[in-house]
């Protein structure tokens, strides 16, 4: 039994499946992004991108046990002598920095954070571009603070707003970039760290980052997204109710499912990311674009059944196939970037904002 050939039985979540490891019943519930992302890890694993131990790794933050690890990477397809015994110790995470983040309420001062590594789009921001401003921000979401990157043109104009959900790496330098990107085309783009209950992404180990967003639940990542939409709405510089969203991968599938759930977005779009729950999809009120890579069959297989369900509806919407390229060709820090598709998806979401926000 593999899970790539498991069908999306409610919601893709796997629920109740009896594995045998090791002459032991393990009991594994995989929820639909927890599936997504050990899927991933498995793909870049055999293709050379991630070694055996980060993907061990990383399959054992979100399992929790090796036991748990042992079963997700069997079903997924590793070999006996790849799988980890339920014995072995699980790894310990380290945290990659003990600098604390820069939250300051003012969105008028430069942030004070690195320079996108082996950035190479040419739509690429530096820090401190002219005209522009970014900083840490705070909000307050089900009653706890979080933080967020917030990019801007400069002044009090009022202007539309972009709410950008990053990958399964957290809140990077890359998004960041994405953030300003946008904010020279004249938006008020605001990013947020999905992982500040956890100390913020830079605080913890990286192999550590995609389990601790699968364990906070996709619910309370989609409700911090509606508490960024009020933040938004509430400042000066923001047109009131123009508001739109981007997310990419994981942050794809958190798109989609906030397009579910916030009726005030006016459009949105998601980068290869993992599709709703295609009972919620007449409850969508944006303009909603859906961004593909022709070899990312593992989420593209599945746009024709998205695609039925979008017809059956009134909502505007297009979801678009780009050729030749592979899952996360838009991200330039990493190999599978390929410029003039990137820069044709990033294009075609301008356009689709505009003509939407």
């Amino acid at each position: 039994m593999n899970l790539r050939n498991l069908p999306p039985l409610s919601e893709s979540t796997l629920q109740g499946k009896m594995i045998a490891i090791s002459g032991r019943l393990t009991m594994l519930q995989l929820e639909k992004f927890e599936k997504y992302l050990i899927e991933e890890f498995y793909d870049d694993y055999r293709s050379g991108e991630m070694s055996h131990k980060t993907f061990t790794r990383r399959v054992a933050f979100i399992m929790g046990s090796m036991t748990a690890t042992a079963a997700a990477m069997t079903l997924v397809g590793c070999t006996p002598d790849e799988v980890p015994g339920a014995t072995d110790p699980m790894p310990a995470p380290t945290s990659t920095s003990t600098a604390k983040v820069d939250t300051s309420t003012a969105a008028t001062s430069e942030a004070a954070t690195s320079s996108v590594p082996n950035a190479k789009s040419p739509l690429s921001v530096p820090e401190g571009t002219s005209g522009l401003t970014a900083a840490m921000v705070k909000l307050t979401s089900s009653g706890t603070e979080i933080s967020g990157y917030l990019a801007r043109p400069e002044g009090r104009q009022r202007r539309p707003a972009v709410l950008v959900c990053h990958e399964n790496r957290g809140l990077t330098p890359h998004i960041q970039d994405v953030a300003r990107r946008f904010a020279k085309e004249g938006y008020a783009a605001l990013a947020l760290d999905l992982l500040s209950r956890e100390g913020g992404t830079e605080s913890l180990d990286p192999d550590a980052v995609p389990g601790a967003l699968t364990k906070a639940g996709a619910q309370r990542h989609v409700d911090d997204f509606k508490a960024a939409f009020d933040y938004l709405n509430g400042q000066d510089f923001v047109e009131e109710g123009r508001i739109a969203m981007i997310g990419f991968c994981f942050g794809g599938g958190i798109t989609w499912q906030s397009a579910t759930e916030i009726p005030g977005l006016r459009a949105t779009s998601a980068f290869y990311g993992p599709a709703p729950d295609l009972g919620k999809v007449p409850a969508i009120k944006a303009a909603v674009m859906g961004v593909y890579a022709e070899k990312d069959a593992r989420i593209t297989g599945s746009m024709p059944q998205l695609q039925e369900a979008l017809d059956k509806t009134t909502v505007k919407h297009q979801l678009r196939v780009y050729p030749g390229v592979d899952h996360a060709f838009h991200n330039d820090t990493s190999e599978r970037y390929v410029e003039a598709q990137a820069t044709a998806a990033w294009n075609d979401t301008l356009a689709w904002f505009k003509d939407n926000i």
